[in-house]
Order: structure tokens, then C-alpha cells, then sequence
């Protein structure tokens, strides 16, 4: 199917009468003026093409591109599929847009996040907001935003003719025996483009450094596969992505055409009792970029339609099955999101611009376990655990930027959206379930939020070397389908597989949550030189108030009675109280100038720093990355760049009581990269973890990873470690 997929797409992108009308000469546009973009804060980051490529290498999972950006780390799950941290807030609580699209995770685990859509290899530009985020890239979301776009459509040039080219890259990782392959190509006349881009990755259970369990299987438990001491069990994984772009431009008026196809026939999660047994996903996204004589104008339409399946693999057992021959335990998603949104930049003066916006998004997904043989817990009924829920989302904006002089800016923000939710009935698999679901179903499932964000930004330039920037925001958002109206609070088995945080823990939902609000005052200043990538400081501190923070309490307190268990593990709801978070980011850039006949050196170094506090309960909050650096020195010198890094990180100590969350040591980590233009071809090779060095990532969540998936043969109180010692090697062509 794989290679039938690739040869179809092949001969589309290449097939001469794509393009058979006349080329009409005509000057190169630039669709969007420069003048009309949006305002950048100062703590936005990116990453360069260099950065990107490199990257590509090392992982196959976007959201790891983005780790240790300043404010940015990343909670550890699948092999592509890991969550964006900014400054402690994750998951729905950061927006990510891929392609301009909001894209949903449809998965009571939260396997298939938004940046699991997008391979690395069709990453053409990233984009970090941590700080001030402005209402016209931001809603529904109070941690901040995360813009990931693939290239966009690439035209002839005047006079050219026809467009050819393409790019084919190939990849190795010694840890997991990683392996995979891309391939893009471009066809395009002035006035019209086609592209393909298609990438597929397979890679084996990765290696801690050193022994952290006993092999083979956890006491107690049923499993089909031998594990070693240092295999990290259920981190194996297979991808496959292919898109197909296509774009028409006339005079200043573009469309673009981008259809998307991913199949992932296996992803397994050391931190999740389930693994991931399929997940097939079709993209349809469609945008109009215009500029007039009074601004520009963008719109784009979009539907995303995910078929989810989660079992168990082959390093994990239903503990169930000893006693009644159960093979394992099927659950089933279905998610379907449609999107549109329309944007004008008017330009009202040489001051001021005026953005004005409009966003729907609905959403559709239900998850649904079919009863399984044999099993008097699993059967004879089909347990509903969503039953078509329902998310719809209409937003408005305005946002007005204006230059009042040389030295200052500023940039004034509102936005309105409402949210409403709702849900059908459930049953559960029997009579057993009976009671949680006559509860549930009795109360009315209808939700509507009236939400409001609010931004102020102000940036003060006194010289070319020295930028100030500081701002307040107001951001809401609303609770995800879970968080509302997973309804089992009975079984333990079924409060295990609702569990979105990866720290072995079960979880029933909370019809009551109300939106959480964050406030949010945040500074940033940078002292810097006008070269590029020249001397750079640069500072941002940030104070975040929460009021309706959802957060994991007891389930007596919140007024329902859960399943008792002897796992060590707990049954947990959700509720809102106050929750606070401050910290910093500092970057670093310092030129180490040009060593005779040793090319140029340049240092950089990254510091992330974050508390976070339940100011409700006095608790801590959960999953909060420790204090950590990375440094680095890069060498370039003609053809070759060359870089050492250090990255080290503190103990953590700070853990969240509540959920029993896990402890872990400082640790320190070596990393080298070395790559090697020539001509069309670039040559990449890294040793990540280079010491070899053992440690448990502090953002891993419990390993859960291998034997019974519950009861004792859990291995309770195991964080999940970090990868062993790695040789990375890749390549790409250009022609």
C-alpha cells in the first residue's frame, strides 16, 4: 500500500500535462505586504532552515523540534507523538495551528495531538509565541501558541518556463534502529504550483543508558514479549505522511489547495496503558491570501476526519486475560473538525493598522469500546465512553496596532468566542455500569462559554541596540470533551483508559468545570547588535494568575465515590481552583569571531525557568519542568558546522501530591553534530547522549510500559527514562 501510495503521488507531481496552458510573463508579488504583519513580540521564537534540517535527523517528532526553545519543553509520549510545554501549560491548554488549521486530538489519551499530523520533513517554518500572544493567532487557549507551516506554494520565476525541482532525504538512529525516508517535489509554472511531499519512519523500542527494571516481564503479569532491563517497552513506533499541494496565483490574489493523508499502523506509550493500533487521518485545507489597496485579506476553509484504534501490543497484556482468555481490550475514535476563518489587515494610516477577524470551528468525536469475548467485565453491550460529542466554536476579533513614533509601538487586542459542548447518552458494557450511567445520562450535558481575551502590548526601541517590550493578556479557555464528560466512575479498568497526563493515574470528568481564565503580565528585554546572528541577550519574565484552573482532586471532593484500588496508583476527578505560575526565559547569542584556520565560532545558551502553585489546595502544580540550561558552541568553517552541546537540568523535587507524582534526579547531557554541504547534498551525523549518561525524564510521566497493563503487575513508582547514547546519521539531496 506504502509504495502504491508513493508511485501514484509521484506520477501526478511529475505528470507534463499538469500544466499545459501557456505561461503568461508577469512580475513576481509578494502577496502580503511587509508593512501588514502582525507586531512580533520579543520572547516569540523560531527556528531557522539550518536548525530544521538538522533536527530532522535526530527525531521524527515534530513537537521535539521545539524542545528547550526559551519557555518551550516537552511532555514525553509516543514516538511522534509528544506534547508542547510553554512556560508549565500543555496540551489544549497551548494552541497549536498546523497549516492554519486548529487541529483536535480524538483520543482519550491524548495520542494523536496536533503536531503528530505533521511530519518533521514538511516542516518549513516554526513559530513560538510564549509571551503576549495577540488575539489575531490566539483563542481558546491560555498558555500560548505554536505556529508549524509547510512550505507554501513556490511559482517560476519571470521568463523561467517550467519549474522542476525536488528533494529526497534518508535517515538512521542506532539507539531504536530508527529508519525512514522522504521525498518532496516541486512542479510549477508563473502562475501555477504543484507539490508533493510524502515521508514514512518505522523504529524499534528505544534503550535507557542503563538497566532500570528487571528483564523480562513485571512480577505478576502476562506478556507476550521479552523485555530487557534497559528497553524501554511499548516506545516502538511506525509513521507514514504524504500531502499533495497545489497553489494559483494572479496578479496579487493567491489560492492554495493542500490535501493531507497519514497512516499510523502502530505508535505504542511507555507512559499509557493502551498503544496506539491505528490512526488514519485525511486533511483538507483550502486558503485565499489578497492584498488591496487597503490591506490584505485571508480566509481558509478546512476539514480534518481521524479514525482512531487503541489495544494493546506485544510488550503489554489485559491482566484479565489470565482468568478468561481475553485477547485485549478495543477502543474506538472517530473524530471529524471543520474549520473557517476570515481575517482582514486594513491599514488606516501610516500609525495604524486594524485587524478584524471571524473563526468557526465544530467539532464531532465519539469513542466507543466494542464488548469483547469472554470477558463478563467487556460485554455483551458496546461501552459508550463519548456518544457524538460536540464542540463548536465561533469567534470575532479586532486588534489595532499603532507606531506613534521611531521608539514606540503598541498593539491593543479583544477577543470574543463562544464554546458550545454537548453529548448523548452513554451506556457501559453491562449491568455493572449501569448506575455510573443513569447518573450521567440524567443530567443535562448541554455547555455553553462565553469567553473574552484581552491583550495590551507596548515596545519601546530607544536605539538600534536595545529593545524593551512588556504587556498584559486575558486568555480563556474552555474544558476539551474529556474533561467534561468522561462519565465511568465506578471500574477501575475504564478510569485507567481516560487519562490524558500519562501519569498512570485514572480519571472520571467534571460536567461543572467552568472555562479557566489566565492573567498574565509578561516583560521581555533584549540587548543586541544589527547583525545577523550577532550578539544577542535576551530576558523574559512572566507572571500567570489562573482562576479556574482545572486540576486533578480527589473524587470525594468533588462529590462522587470511585473505585477503590491496591496498585499504588489513584482514581482521580477534576475541578477548578486558583493556580499561579512565574518564572523566566533567558537567550543568549555571543560571536566567538574567526580562529585561524578553525572557521567561526559562536556560543549560545538557553535558560528556562518555571514555578507552579495550586494556590487552592497549596499543592504543586503537575508535570513542571525543573530548572534547565543548554549551552552550546557552533564551529562553521566553509563547508562544515560543527556543535557541542550541554544540556543540564535540575532535580525534580517540586512534585504534585495529589497524583503521587515521581521524583527525579538532576542530571547533565552531551551532545555532538556535525554536517557537510556540498554542492546539492547534505551530509548530517550526531551522537546524542554522548556519556551514555542514565537519568529519568522529568516530563516522561510513569512507565507503564510492559506486562499487565493494572493490578499488580504494574511497575509502580518507575518514571519513564530518557533515551541511552544514539549515532544519527542522515542525508538529503537536492535536484
Amino acid at each position: 500500500m506504502q509504495v502504491k501510495r508513493i508511485s501514484i503521488c509521484l506520477a501526478l507531481a511529475f505528470a507534463p500535462s499538469a500544466f499545459a496552458a501557456e505561461p503568461v510573463v508577469m512580475p513576481q508579488v509578494d502577496v502580503v505586504a511587509k508593512k501588514v504583519q502582525p507586531l512580533p513580540s520579543l520572547n516569540d521564537t523560531g527556528l531557522g532552515q539550518d536548525s530544521l534540517v538538522r533536527l530532522r535527523t535526530n527525531t521524527s517528532d515534530t513537537a521535539q523540534m521545539l524542545d528547550n526553545q526559551p519557555g518551550v519543553n516537552v511532555y514525553r509520549a509516543g514516538g511522534v507523538s509528544s506534547l508542547p510545554v510553554i512556560h508549565g501549560m500543555a496540551d489544549d491548554r497551548v494552541r497549536v495551528k498546523v497549516d492554519g488549521m486548529d487541529l483536535i486530538s480524538a483520543c482519550a489519551n491524548h495520542m494523536n495531538p496536533a503536531l503528530s499530523y505533521i511530519d518533521p520533513a514538511n516542516v518549513a517554518s516554526v513559530k513560538v509565541m510564549a509571551g503576549i500572544t495577540p488575539v489575531s493567532v490566539g483563542g481558546d487557549s491560555i498558555g500560548g501558541t505554536i505556529l508549524v507551516d509547510s512550505n507554501g506554494a513556490e511559482f517560476a520565476q519571470a521568463g523561467q518556463g517550467t519549474l522542476l525541482k525536488g528533494q529526497a532525504g534518508a535517515f538512521y538512529r542506532s539507539n531504536n534502529n530508527a529508519q525512514g525516508i522522504n521525498l518532496s517535489t516541486t512542479i510549477a509554472t508563473e502562475q501555477l504550483s504543484m507539490r508533493y511531499i510524502g515521508s514514512t519512519v518505522q523504529a524499534k523500542n528505544y534503550k535507557a543508558a542503563s538497566a532500570f527494571k528487571a528483564a523480562g516481564a513485571v512480577v505478576g503479569s502476562i506478556t507476550g514479549n521479552v523485555v530487557a532491563g534497559d528497553e524501554v517497552g511499548s516506545s516502538s513506533y511506525q509513521s507514514e505522511n504524504h500531502a499533495l499541494a497545489f497553489g494559483l496565483r494572479n496578479d496579487n490574489h493567491l489560492v492554495e489547495l493542500k490535501l493531507g493523508l497519514q497512516n499510523i499502523p502502530y505508535q505504542a506509550f511507555p507512559n499509557q496503558r493502551m498503544d496506539m493500533t491505528g490512526n488514519d487521518s485525511t486533511q483538507i485545507n483550502l486558503r485565499y491570501a489578497g492584498q488591496f489597496d487597503w490591506g490584505a485579506l485571508e480566509a481558509r476553509a478546512y476539514n480534518e476526519h481521524t479514525k482512531h484504534s487503541m489495544q494493546f501490543l506485544g510488550d503489554k497484556r489485559f491482566w484479565y486475560g489470565a482468568l478468561f482468555n481475553v485477547a485485549g481490550m478495543p477502543m474506538d475514535t472517530d473524530g471529524k473538525n471543520t474549520g473557517f476563518l476570515i481575517k482582514g489587515d486594513v491599514v488606516l494610516s501610516e500609525r495604524d493598522i486594524l485587524r478584524v477577524g471571524a473563526e468557526y470551528q465544530t467539532y464531532r468525536m465519539s469513542d466507543w469500546w466494542n464488548p469483547v469475548a469472554n470477558s463478563p467485565m467487556m460485554s455483551p453491550l458496546v461501552f459508550q465512553n463519548i456518544n457524538n460529542g460536540q464542540r463548536d466554536r465561533t469567534d470575532i476579533f479586532g486588534e489595532w496596532e499603532a507606531r506613534w513614533s521611531q521608539e514606540w509601538t503598541s498593539q491593543l487586542g479583544l477577543r470574543l468566542d463562544s464554546v458550545k459542548m454537548n453529548t448523548g447518552n452513554v451506556q457501559g458494557y453491562g449491568p455493572m455500569y449501569a448506575a455510573a450511567a443513569t447518573v450521567f445520562n440524567a443530567l443535562p450535558h448541554q455547555r455553553t462559554d462565553n469567553n473574552i481575551d484581552l491583550t495590551a502590548l507596548a515596545r519601546y526601541t530607544p536605539d538600534e541596540s536595545k529593545t524593551f517590550e512588556f504587556g498584559f493578556a486575558q486568555k480563556t479557555r474552555s474544558p476539551n470533551l474529556y474533561e467534561r464528560f468522561a462519565w465511568s466512575n465506578t471500574n477501575t479498568m475504564v478510569m485507567n483508559m481516560n487519562n490524558w497526563y500519562g501519569d498512570g493515574n485514572g480519571y472520571v470528568g467534571n460536567l461543572n468545570l467552568k472555562p479557566e481564565v489566565a492573567s498574565t503580565l509578561s516583560g521581555s528585554a533584549s540587548w543586541h547588535d544589527n547583525q545577523e546572528n550577532g550578539f544577542e541577550v535576551k530576558v523574559s519574565p512572566y507572571y500567570t494568575h489562573v482562576q479556574n484552573y482545572i486540576d486533578a482532586v480527589t473524587c470525594a471532593s468533588v462529590g462522587k465515590v470511585c473505585a477503590a484500588r491496591l496498585d499504588g496508583f489513584l482514581n482521580l476527578s477534576l475541578a477548578n481552583q486558583s493556580a499561579r505560575l512565574y518564572g523566566a526565559d533567558v537567550f543568549a547569542r555571543v560571536p566567538m569571531g574567526n580562529a585561524s584556520g578553525y572557521g567561526n565560532f559562536t556560543a549560545t545558551g538557553v535558560l528556562n525557568y518555571v514555578n507552579g502553585k495550586n494556590l487552592t489546595s497549596g499543592d504543586n502544580l503537575y508535570n513542571i519542568m525543573p530548572l534547565n540550561v543548554k549551552l552550546a558552541v557552533e564551529q562553521r568553517m566553509g563547508n562544515w558546522t560543527n556543535t557541542l552541546e550541554a544540556k543540564l537540568v535540575d532535580s525534580k523535587t517540586r512534585v504534585q501530591a495529589v497524583r503521587k507524582e515521581m521524583r527525579t534526579a538532576g542530571y547533565g547531557l552531551l551532545n555532538v553534530y556535525s554536517s557537510y554541504e556540498w554542492k546539492q547534498m547534505r551530509f548530517d551525523v550526531g551522537v546524542e547522549n554522548l556519556l551514555n549518561k542514565s537519568y529519568a525524564d522529568p516530563l516522561g510521566g510513569a512507565y507503564v510500559g510492559q506486562g499487565a497493563t493494572m493490578g499488580t503487575g504494574v511497575l509502580y513508582g518507575t518514571a519513564v527514562p530518557g533515551m541511552g547514547r544514539s549515532i544519527n546519521a542522515g542525508v538529503t539531496v537536492k535536484f
